[in-house]
């Protein structure tokens, strides 16, 4: 019996630990410079699965296109934005995101579509 106990403990933390990375905290990987100086290229980021409504100003985490991107919010849902000469409104539960470094940034500025929604967001850094 206490041969079992002493694997309990270990077995337990690993459980717990597999649990809080699956459904609260995220590791990813930034490979561009699209965040610098913020966020250097090359740096692994820890963020969070649980969250409230994003705002302007907040680093998301979100997919594109397959892709998992890191964007800072510039809008919201009823913002009006500028975007390819037109001014657009941002629609509900959806956000405008831009790279810190906007020259090495591929961003809402260069989308045909240049929401994301809220359902496209994984985390908040």
């Amino acid at each position: 019996m206490k041969k079992n106990l002493k694997w309990l403990l270990p077995a337990f933390v690993l459980v717990t630990t597999v649990l809080l990375f699956r459904f609260v905290f995220f590791v990813g990987h930034v490979p561009t410079e699209s965040m610098e100086p913020t966020i250097p290229k090359g740096s692994y980021i820890l963020g969070c699965r649980i969250f409230g409504e994003p705002k302007v100003g907040d680093i998301i985490v979100f997919e594109h296109e397959g892709k998992q991107l890191v964007k800072r919010i510039a809008a919201v849902g009823g913002d009006v934005v500028e975007h390819k000469g037109r001014r657009l409104i941002i629609p509900q539960e959806c956000f405008y995101v831009l790279g810190d470094n906007p020259d090495n940034s591929y961003d809402s500025r260069y989308w045909s579509e240049p929401f994301v929604s809220y359902r496209q967001v994984i985390g908040v850094l």
